[in-house]
């Protein structure tokens, strides 16, 4: 396992479609592995495997208090969804930014596991923002995306001066 680096918004690389994994063999195994350690370390609750540059359908997600109920969905795909929520949502890939967002309250989803079983599971409230949160990536969107156009331009000014000031 290998802690990998996430990219930060507005890094164009954020914006790529990922594409369907084709089989579960090792190669993604260690790849979850490695997002999980990721998320763990980072510390987060949820990545995609865009975020740290691999363009495929990969999620890696746990809300548990104590950090030990790892949750992988392998080409995820939202079946069903309705109602409105908002919750104030933060990513990995924008750091120190927090706003609203809103989102399908419930969501019905199939994907595979780790092993590359498939399973489908029905997701309210924080579960299911976080699950709507990540697939976005998949399809190269940024919680960001649903803000005004200024909150956006203020953000990705502040995170590139946050950048520049690092380097």
């Amino acid at each position: 396992m290998a802690i990998r680096t996430i990219l930060h918004y507005p890094d164009p690389r954020l914006r790529q479609v990922a594409q369907p994994v084709v089989a579960v063999d090792d190669e993604i195994r260690r790849l979850v592995d490695d997002m999980a350690e990721t998320m763990y370390a980072a510390p987060g609750i949820g990545l995609a495997a865009v975020q740290i540059h691999v363009a495929l359908r990969v999620v890696t997600i746990d809300l548990s208090e104590a950090r030990n109920a790892l949750q992988v969905f392998i080409n995820p795909e939202i079946l069903q969804h309705d109602g409105k929520q908002v919750f104030e949502e933060g990513c990995l890939s924008v750091p120190g930014i927090y706003d609203e967002v809103e989102r399908a309250q419930h969501i019905r989803l199939r994907a595979l596991n780790r092993d590359g079983q498939p399973f489908e599971l029905e997701a309210n409230g924080l579960f299911a923002t976080c699950i709507q949160h990540e697939i976005d990536h998949l399809d190269g969107r940024v919680f960001v995306d649903y803000l005004s156009r200024l909150k956006q331009t203020r953000i990705r000014k502040k995170l590139e001066k946050q950048e520049r000031l690092t380097m």
